[in-house]
């Protein structure tokens, strides 16, 4: 069975089967990202500064293991739909909030 049949989106899109190094890098520096960014978008709150480095370190590791994950299975796919889910949470409330302050 051929190997690069069964890579998901975003590994084959960084051809980590043909040079695995900067492949991994790329997914790796993509599923970092993208963690970071649902992670501002849904879940993160005003920290003291230690504790921010320490969620933030805890995430880069966790990205560590999901990029192994990511080879095979899909997410790096499912870190895009997070982020576009709350990036359209975000707007629709934004405009919400402006209109509800239009009719106040």
């Amino acid at each position: 069975m051929d190997v690069s049949q069964r890579l998901s989106f975003f590994a084959a899109l960084f051809r980590v089967d043909e040079n695995p190094t900067v492949g991994m890098w790329l997914l790796y520096l993509t599923i970092a990202a993208l963690g970071i960014l649902v992670y501002k978008l849904g879940f993160a709150q005003k920290l003291p500064l230690l504790k921010s480095i320490i969620i933030y370190s805890f995430l880069l590791l966790g990205s560590t293991v999901l990029t192994f994950l990511a080879i095979f299975l899909p997410i790096t796919e499912g870190l895009v739909v997070a982020a576009l889910i709350l990036i359209i949470y975000k707007l629709r409330l934004r405009q919400h909030k402006k209109a509800e302050a239009n009719v106040k």
